[in-house]
């Protein structure tokens, strides 16, 4: 097979996204959360050893997203404004899972979350949108204070937990569309990139379709 070529990019890949009956507190800490919650390391697929663990479920409140990367030697560097260019994690949904796709429609949405770099201070999580290149059409504007977000940070580790409410999710109706799109990718200076499916080379900020398919299980 070619290298330039990821074996994840070759196949269709779809998991159950669980269900949490009660809400979860948003304090950073990844006690809470089960190996039943733990997103796929389909990383292995193609030999990469994943740096980090990601978790995710949903239940009618919306959907919760945490994650802990290890290892890390440099602080955190992270600027909302340019997040991109240093530490954050990346979610993208899309609450029609339309495959055939290749460009983000109004049910699609980019959600970036950074450890610290909020508040006076600039020391707080900070939650945000950012819209995709070459859509078809932009979900409707939220208001990124509703998304709520915390982060605990070492010297060599740090956690962070999001809350992303059902009023913020473009289109979320888990009882006629439980398929949804799903993505996210964990962008760290020290690591590298973690990520579901594709990379950067790949397009993911693009095209949807190169996302996986979630189901909303209970």
């Amino acid at each position: 097979m070619n290298a330039l070529v990821p074996n994840r990019f070759l196949f269709d890949f779809e998991f159950p996204l669980r269900y949490r009956p009660a809400p979860i507190v948003i304090d950073g800490d990844e006690g809470k959360w089960s190996d039943e919650e733990l997103l796929p390391r389909l990383g292995e697929i193609d030999g990469r050893e994943d740096f980090a663990e990601a978790w995710a479920c949903w239940n009618e409140t919306g959907l919760y997203f945490a994650c802990r990367v290890t290892g890390r030697k440099r602080p955190l560097r992270c600027d909302p404004k340019g997040f991109w260019l240093g530490d954050n994690v990346r979610i993208c949904t899309d609450m029609r899972d339309a495959r055939s796709i290749k460009r983000a429609t109004r049910a699609c949405q980019q959600f970036f979350l950074t450890p610290i770099g909020g508040g006076a201070s600039g020391k707080e999580p900070v939650a945000g949108v950012n819209k995709f290149k070459r859509a078809r059409d932009d979900a409707p504007p939220i208001d990124p204070d509703e998304i709520e977000i915390a982060s605990r940070v070492t010297k060599t580790a740090y956690t962070l937990e999001a809350h992303i409410p059902a009023n913020c999710l473009s289109g979320f109706d888990p009882v006629d569309h439980p398929r949804i799109g799903f993505y996210y990718i964990i962008e760290d200076r020290d690591r590298g990139q973690q990520y579901l499916t594709v990379g950067d080379d790949l397009y993911w900020y693009v095209d949807p379709s190169t996302w996986a398919s979630a189901v909303l299980a209970r």
